[in-house]
């Protein structure tokens, strides 16, 4: 006989972990406990040698669907062992080192209950048990026993008691369970404040209700799982027009809503794995390629070739949806660049010009939580932005990150998380939005301190951005100076790629990898604005080998939301612009550009007057859309018009290298490193559009044009740096076109090539790579 200790470190806490301990532990004839505390879930076991090699092989193969065990540790139980039988002890509150489970979509027992009429759950929005449910929105504090959630406010009724303190049954330990008698509940209210009541719609319930206001072409705000979304029926264009207009949101595409998958393959192309991942626990908004038998209103998705579809996540989506045989809009409940909203009175304030009616629950949202965003690219899963289902699960580690100090990364301005590192695993927030906003500021700093306080988080370093006016490098050096810790600043691109190779397991000393970052604008070490770079990095340090060419930015930020500001300054760094006067005066761009004032932006131009450098990729990508008419005038969001440029891609032609030539772009080295130089793509690019050579074509050109030029570079790179191993990321690599181009290519000369999955490869994923660059130069140090 043999008496141990068996310790697990993971996501074990309100996933139904205990009562498959208990399960287990009985089938196996063992005694002892088992307890949640604040490193996990301890068991305390005795059995023969046998029995307890069997139950913690069966433990580690018959984990619940939510579970994941990061470690397990077994050691010899020395104290007073005074188990006759196998029993669950009460939680225990010691040092925080276990993991917070994201939010789950319901599980199928849960949805065939609520429509069910003879379950006493039939019609109840917010059935759920240890397989689904709230967990992260409704969390105060660890251990995750119902008195730190928001369910504290109800008292469970008899029968809810009854299941929850049953092991036998999938509700046992389910902190939020609850029912029609004891639980929350949902109402509606019209937004101008006026009586409303289901029976005005012969309906069931207020719920119900909601189907037959879509359907009307009302705007319904409904308050979910994490925080509050406005909906209509996206089928109506007159009802998306006016929550455009209502919300003030004029292009950004609207994520989707649908019964079924069978509703989504009318609309949508929808293969195994997207299907997997709409079904799966996390039930992201996963983007598919539009092409159906049925077509949405034009405006969900204006430019777009892709639309973005979720399912239904929770009993009362299901029940508003079910009686809804056509997508609806579901887009956060906010106004324009502010937070989404999750308390009823700051929605009825807010949300009351923009909606029509209001429905509403008495639980209370402890953490927002934005849907995540993904897309399968090559069969792979692509995270665009990270949030409900996936964050805060932790994220493992590579190998020589095990021993590190705790850390804090800040992360950057634009689609921002932070990150949490300790013990060989990074905790990253969910995505927090731009911090340009104040509201958005606001609660960036609202849910670190919540994170900091529930994984009971004491920073011993903060990593930062190095630009110097980002508000979150901002806080970080407060942060920093008011707990007289140290304070490393990050290089943003190094940054981004770090995190790839942390994602990839890439391990601590491994020898340095090529990262290629593409994005929108990072703060260089030169002090210039960095955006198109070939680093050869490590996780201590990196060298700069090569650049795109850096062009004005003229006008500074205005130049992300006015194309034509990139191709103008392209054009004359490219010293073509007395070319087009002169053989390309009738083309339309030449045209629009002239009636701009031009002299004010060469003397902008000329006397470096908010007009900086900038080697930025994403801002080529703006300059060759405006060139050839997309989005030439206003972007009402960063990157609208490279989307739309990629949308539109002729796809034979980009399969066809003989037919349809690629552009070229030249090569120079100068100050130690090499340039890429775009000037002979435009001047094929003029070329093309004197001879009307259609949109489509063009784009495919320049797409493949840029993937080979980045290729050539990379293809000298490596052999002379003897590196095989190069790292995509950045924001411009979530094109699905240049991201698959340049992976084929790689990957055909030999060279293995790492990309993002887990986390985004823009800067939601820059706080990763910021805390295991300073973890790795603390071991240097140390």
């Amino acid at each position: 006989m043999a008496t141990e200790e068996i310790r697990v470190r993971g996501t074990v806490q309100g996933v139904g972990f205990r009562p498959t301990v208990y399960r287990l532990a009985k089938a196996c004839g063992l005694r002892g406990d088992v307890c949640n505390d604040g490193e996990g879930v301890l068991i305390r076991v005795s059995g023969s040698e046998e029995a307890l090699t069997e139950f913690v092989t069966r433990l580690q193969t018959e984990c619940p669907p939510l579970a994941k065990i990061n470690k397990l540790t077994r050691t010899p139980y020395e104290g007073e062992f005074k188990f006759d039988n196998f029993v669950i002890s009460t939680s225990v509150s010691n040092a925080i080192n276990t993991e917070i489970t994201p939010d789950a979509a319901t599980c199928p027992q849960c949805q065939q209950e609520i429509f069910d009429p003879f379950s006493r759950f039939y019609r109840y929005p917010f059935t759920n048990c240890t397989h689904c449910g709230p967990r992260l929105s409704i969390i105060r504090a660890i251990p995750y026993d119902r008195y730190n959630t928001s369910m504290s406010a109800f008292v469970i009724c008899p029968k809810c008691a009854k299941e929850y303190y049953d092991v036998e049954n999938r509700r046992f330990h389910a902190q939020p369970v609850a029912c029609h008698v004891c639980g929350p509940s949902a109402w509606l209210e019209r937004a101008d404040g006026k009586s409303v009541t289901a029976s005005m719609f012969s309906m069931l319930d207020d719920v119900d209700a909601v189907c037959t206001l879509l359907q009307k072409g009302e705007i319904v705000a409904i308050k979910g799982l994490s925080g509050i979304h406005l909906a209509c029926d996206a089928t109506q264009e007159t009802a998306v027009q006016k929550l455009r207009q209502h919300k003030k949101r004029y292009h950004k595409p609207f994520a989707l809503m649908a019964r079924d998958i069978e509703i989504i393959e009318q609309y949508c192309t929808v293969n195994a794995k997207e299907k997997e991942l709409l079904t799966s626990s996390a039930a992201p908004i996963v983007l598919l390629q539009a092409i159906g038998k049925k077509i949405v209103a034009p405006s969900v998705a204006s430019g777009q070739n892709t639309l973005g579809f979720m399912l239904p996540y929770t009993p009362l989506h299901h029940l508003i949806l079910r009686r809804m045989n056509r997508p609806i809009v579901l887009t956060s409940g906010n106004l324009a660049d502010e937070p989404q909203c999750i308390d009823n009175d700051e929605a009825r304030e807010k949300l009351g010009a923009i909606a029509d009616y209001f429905i509403f629950h008495n639980r209370e949202i402890i953490n927002r939580v934005d849907d995540s965003v993904v897309r399968v690219i090559s069969d792979k899963t692509q995270t665009i932005r990270r949030a409900r289902g996936y964050a805060p699960a932790s994220i493992s580690l590579p190998a020589g990150f095990h021993d590190v100090p705790q850390i804090l990364a800040m992360g950057s301005e634009l689609k921002n998380t932070f990150c949490l590192l300790r013990e060989g695993e990074a905790i990253l927030s969910q995505h927090l939005g731009d911090l340009e906003n104040v509201a958005a500021f606001n609660a960036y700093q609202e849910t670190l301190n919540l994170y900091l306080n529930l994984f009971e988080h004491k920073p011993e370093v903060i990593a930062i951005d190095k630009h110097p006016e980002y508000l979150s490098s901002k806080l970080g050096k407060e942060l920093a100076d008011t707990n007289q810790i140290p304070i490393h600043q990050i290089q943003h691109h190094h940054a981004h790629i770090a995190a790839c190779m942390a994602e990839n397991g890439i391990p601590l000393d491994s020898p340095p990898v090529l990262g290629i970052a593409l994005d929108g604008l990072g703060y260089g070490d030169n002090g210039t604005l960095w955006g198109g770079e070939f680093l050869v990095a490590d996780y201590r340090k990196f060298q700069r080998l090569a650049t795109f060419k850096a062009v004005a930015m003229i006008g500074g930020e205005q130049a992300t939301y006015q194309p034509w500001r990139n191709t103008y300054a392209q054009l004359i760094a490219a010293n073509l612009w007395d070319d087009c006067q002169k053989q390309y005066a009738d083309l339309e761009i030449v045209k629009f550009l002239n009636k701009k004032p031009l002299k004010l932006l060469n003397q902008l131009m000329e006397k470096k007057i908010n007009s900086p450098p900038a080697s930025s990729v994403g801002r080529l990508f703006d300059a060759v859309a405006a060139a050839i008419g997309i989005y030439r005038d206003e972007c009402s969001y960063e990157g609208q018009a490279a989307i739309a440029l990629e949308a539109i891609v002729d796809v034979s032609s980009l399969n066809n290298d003989k037919e349809t030539p690629i552009y070229s772009f030249s090569f120079s080295f100068s100050d130690s490193i090499y340039c890429i130089d775009p000037r002979p793509m435009w001047q094929a690019l003029l070329k093309d559009l004197q001879q009307q050579i259609p949109q489509p074509v063009i784009a495919a050109k320049f797409h493949k044009g840029l993937a080979n030029a980045i290729v050539e570079i990379v293809k000298h790179l490596s052999q002379k740096n003897l590196i095989n191993q190069v790292a995509l990321t950045g924001g411009v690599f979530q094109n699905c076109i240049l991201l698959e181009q340049v992976t084929k290519r790689l990957q055909t000369l030999g060279i293995k090539v790492l990309t993002h999955s887990l986390v985004p490869a823009n800067d939601g994923g820059l706080s990763l790579g910021q805390a295991v660059i300073a973890a790795a130069q603390l071991i240097h140090e140390c």
